[in-house]
């Protein structure tokens, strides 16, 4: 039987759904983007954090280059692991699970819904 354009199974017999699978990592990341953002605009105006405020700020900007196609695609998952470093450093740093307690269980959700629906 030959596989058509209509046939749920593609030309070696793979799924065709890449397309709405890579849509889910991108609305997952630009969520974690907006999270990020926020989070770092709520440590300015609550404890007037300029730290807080720059560091989500260049995190979010290098996360938007990772999700922008063909600027440095892959990285994304790095990025993420690195942020999760930070947050994992700063919770043992400050003992307090607001924010980087949040962020880090934050972060570590969309680790592994990004590994989940992109492998």
């Amino acid at each position: 039987m030959r596989a058509g354009r209509n046939f749920k199974f593609g030309r070696f017999g793979k799924l065709r759904q890449p397309a709405r699978v890579h849509d889910f990592a991108n609305k997952v990341l630009w969520a974690y983007i907006v999270l990020l953002l926020v989070g770092g605009l709520i440590g300015f105006f609550k404890a007037k954090s300029k730290v807080s405020l720059i560091t989500s700020a260049v995190f979010a900007a290098v996360l938007v280059l990772a999700v922008l196609p063909g600027v440095f695609q892959p990285a994304f998952a790095r990025i993420l692991a690195l942020l999760l470093v930070v947050f994992a450093i700063r919770l043992a740093k400050t003992k307090k699970f607001m924010p980087s307690g949040l962020m880090l269980v934050v972060t570590m959700a969309a680790l592994a819904l990004l590994n989940i629906f992109t492998n």
